[in-house]
């Protein structure tokens, strides 16, 4: 077939213009054009407001979410400034609702406005409206009220001016509507709100938030107020009985990223303190919430580590051959924020979420480490106790590493599972709504299985002899049993594990990775059989119940005796059914024979009842006989011996009656 021939001449390149830049791209501008995106798009105009609030002009911001999807923020600074600028010949209003990379923050770093700015690009805005179904702003300013509409990033009816009224306060209130045309989703939760609005509140000291959130019922607000900042928030964090109080330090340094890039001022705002109940680490830069840290991270991360190494090597705390502290070992017990401001900022891109300055990471450290050395020298009472929370991380990791180097082997589910479980056998379909997995008794079962199954859902899992007792055996021994960690391997799940192992990101069940549809568990129906159908099934009460209680396991019943007459072939699985099925063709000729184990059984057989989803007897585990198995395992398997004779006592001759001693 000839190849299509593509049109490439000089009309084929266009260029997007006014507001199709962002609504046929937005994720160039936002990071997304999901949800968020459309968060970004929240975040730009709140902002705005910030850095009016920050500067000095007014101290109350108000952010309203509206039932039909619409948000509204106001403030009470200045005014955007929207009337005719006489240097661009211009409206301002054009400028900033209309143009990208217009602004009034391209000087902050040569004493201009907005000295520590949250938004410096010039884009926020204009990219916010372009994205909208419609936004309206209202501006009270000089005197004057002004209003302006959009419509999916045009003009309606150009700029409304008029005399303010005397009581009214300057500011700016802008609403708009994100547009599903532009972002695939655009229901912002209120919980997004109210996360984004408590950590404005904490980085920007003495300035008020209000959340508004109308609901059927009329509308709900929330304050969030914070008077000093980052430091009521970790004092809110600590709560009572840490082991340290609530350090804060502030300073200033000038510096720049390279030889060649200009000087720019830092402000730093760190605060924290220890703790053995509670960690938390959050970066502020310039008000926007660092995801990813990025600068102030490094610091943190080389500051921290290297005074505590430092101590630690200095009170002779280390013992021989022990490794060094790691940042993880202090992070387990520390709370801290840092809220810095820079008049020249370099983030990974438009969203904010980490920055890059090289001269902010280098100043940052050093001053870290000097508030720590004071800290310690202030304070050594506490600043020991601390220490030996450290080393106390420290061990903990140390044993866990080795741990979970131990376990990787036997509970990972990531990597191709019938090249590391030997005799394991895999069905070909990956839709797990369809897979099942029959755990069957020794190779000769599997041999007849295998032989009988449907090769595209049926996959199967032999037990080698007879399984550990996991309700008598701790979990270190449970973990050693290379029976139990291939079933844990197949099954794909994890395991329900103590905190030791959780802790470590070991083990943890998560049923949402288990690979299959059914577990059936398939033995012989006898005493060897149903032992070990117990001792299974103990397994997976000890590690993972929950597949008990959401209907996944499923015990499968094996014929014992095959009945031909000449015209037809009956099966029977107790002595009753056989009775039953004698009666029924008596006076014809028959053959009967008796089931010896899964092993003996003929493939036609085992097709035509164990391994066939359309006559096969599944009883299902259910939740409803958790409790019950429960109580049945532990008076079996436990270690409760005079229950057991008693049970026995009673009721030995039941299971006598039912024993194949022919």
């Amino acid at each position: 077939m000839a190849k299509k021939q593509e049109k490439n001449d000089n009309e084929t390149i266009s260029l997007l213009k006014g507001a199709d830049r962002v609504r046929k791209r937005p994720a160039v501008i936002f990071g997304s054009d999901g949800i968020e995106g459309c968060r970004q798009a929240v975040f730009e105009i709140l902002t705005n407001s910030i850095d009016e609030a920050r500067e000095g002009y007014g101290k109350k911001i108000t952010v309203t979410k509206f039932l039909d999807g619409s948000i509204e923020v106001a403030d009470m600074g200045r005014g955007i400034p929207v009337d005719f600028n006489n240097k661009e010949n211009r409206y301002n209003w054009e400028l900033v609702f209309c143009e990208m990379y217009a602004g009034g923050k391209y000087d902050n770093n040569t004493g201009g406005l907005y000295e520590y700015s949250l938004g410096t690009n010039g884009l926020g805005l204009c990219a916010t409206q372009y994205a909208s179904e419609y936004m309206t702003a209202d501006i009270v300013r000089d005197g004057y009220a002004y209003h302006l509409d959009f419509e999916k990033g045009e003009n309606v009816g150009g700029l409304k001016k008029e005399p303010a009224p005397k009581k009214r306060h300057t500011g700016s209130t802008i609403k708009w509507k994100p547009d599903p045309e532009v972002f695939s989703d655009t229901n912002v939760t209120a919980d997004y709100f109210k996360d984004v609005i408590k950590k404005q509140a904490i980085v920007n000291p003495g300035i008020l938030f209000i959340f508004n959130e109308e609901t059927r019922e009329g509308m709900v607000s929330t304050e969030y107020f914070y008077e000093n900042g980052i430091e009521d928030y970790v004092k809110e964090l600590r709560g009572e009985n840490a082991l340290s109080k609530v350090t804060f330090n502030s300073g200033d340094a000038t510096g720049r990223d390279a030889a060649n890039r200009p000087e720019y001022k830092l402000k730093m705002n760190v605060a924290y303190a220890f703790s053995n109940k509670i960690s938390d680490i959050e970066f502020y830069h310039n008000s926007s919430y660092l995801e990813h840290g990025g600068s102030p991270e490094t610091a943190l991360k080389n500051a921290f580590r290297s005074h505590f190494d430092n101590y630690f090597k200095q009170k002779g705390m280390y013992k021989k051959n022990d490794e060094k502290v790691k940042f993880e070992d202090i992070a387990d017990c520390l709370i801290f924020v840092s809220s810095c401001f820079s008049t020249l900022t370099s983030y990974e891109n438009q969203t904010k979420k980490a920055i890059t300055n090289k001269f902010i990471a280098t100043a940052m450290t050093e001053f870290l480490k000097h508030s720590l050395e004071v800290y310690f020298i202030e304070n050594p009472d506490e600043a020991e106790k601390v220490a030996k929370q450290v080393l106390v991380n420290k061990q903990s990791r140390e044993q866990a590493d080795k741990t979970r180097q131990g376990l990787k082997k036997t509970l990972s589910s990531q990597i191709d599972i019938a090249n590391r479980v030997q005799k394991f056998v895999d069905c070909r379909t990956k839709d797990v709504s369809l897979r099942e997995i029959y755990i069957v008794e020794g190779d000769s079962a599997l041999g007849s299985c295998k032989t009988s199954r449907d090769a595209n859902f049926q996959a199967l899992m032999p037990v080698r002899g007879k399984i550990l007792n996991c309700l008598k055996s701790d979990y270190d021994k449970i973990f050693k049993s290379p029976i139990i960690t291939d079933l844990i391997k197949v099954l794909g799940c994890g395991v329900e594990s103590p905190a030791k192992y959780k802790n470590n990101g070991i083990s943890t069940f998560n049923i949402d990775n288990l690979r299959w549809n059914k577990v059936i568990i398939c033995t012989d129906a006898d005493v060897d059989g149903f032992q070990i159908r117990t001792l299974i099934l103990t397994m997976i009460y000890r590690l993972t119940p929950a597949l008990i209680e959401e209907g996944k396991v499923y015990i499968a019943e094996s014929p014992l005796y095959e009945i031909n007459t000449k015209d037809k072939t009956y099966f029977a699985y107790t002595e009753a059914e056989k009775a039953d099925v004698l009666k029924r063709i008596r006076g014809q000729k028959y053959k009967i024979q008796r089931s010896k184990g899964l092993g003996e059984n003929e493939s036609e057989m085992m097709r035509l009842t164990t391994m066939n989803p359309a006559t096969r007897r599944l009883i299902k585990v259910c939740k409803a006989d958790v409790d019950k198995t429960r109580r049945v395992f532990e008076m079996l398997l436990g270690d409760n011996l005079e229950g057991r004779k008693q049970h026995i006592r009673d009721f030995g001759a039941d299971y006598l009656d039912r024993l194949d001693l022919s």
